[in-house]
């Protein structure tokens, strides 16, 4: 959707709910992709998730795509996706924990194996919703920070340039 995702989010769940026989009460936890991926939609995904949570007092839990992605495969595994602009997200995930993500060069060459964007290796062991939901359920048995977008590049916006506007009292004039 180009436009009205936050409009139509929340109908949308409760469409999948009800289809499942489901209501927002039967909840008992909330996952939550954080990114990467687009600004927009992991912004209004996150605030989505974190208003659900609070106003049905349960937790919300973010992961991330290359958590997900990595998720059931044997380890060591490196997965790569593609960040645009000729550049790779890159997360190297070990049996002692997941290594810092970062961005590379598109091309660049990932230890083996590995999983995702140009990797010549392991295709993701289920669909990401799937891996979110169990990550998410096993991070629900203990306290988690409150889920935020995942970001491993500064905003492509700028400030104004323009001096903010001359605020008058009224009470002056």
């Amino acid at each position: 959707m180009e436009k009205g995702q936050a409009e139509r989010l929340v109908p949308l769940l409760t469409e999948l709910l009800a289809e499942q026989g489901q209501s927002w009460a039967d909840l008992s936890a909330i996952a939550v992709g954080t990114g990467p991926g687009n600004f927009t939609g992991v912004r209004i995904s996150v605030a989505t998730a974190r208003g659900l949570a609070l106003g049905l007092g349960i937790p919300a839990i973010g992961v991330t795509r290359l958590e997900a992605t990595a998720y059931g495969l044997p380890l060591p595994v490196t997965v790569i996706e593609d960040a645009r602009r000729g550049e790779v997200y890159i997360q190297r995930f070990t049996t002692e924990g997941a290594e810092p993500a970062r961005l590379a060069p598109a091309g660049t060459p990932a230890p083996l194996p590995c999983t995702g964007t140009g990797c010549e290796g392991l295709a993701p062991k289920m669909p990401l919703v799937e891996a979110m939901a169990r990550i998410a359920a096993r991070r629900a048995q203990t306290p988690q920070p409150r889920p935020a977008p995942f970001y491993l590049r500064g905003a492509d916006a700028a400030p104004p340039s323009d001096p903010p506007p001359l605020i008058l009292d009224a009470a002056a004039l």
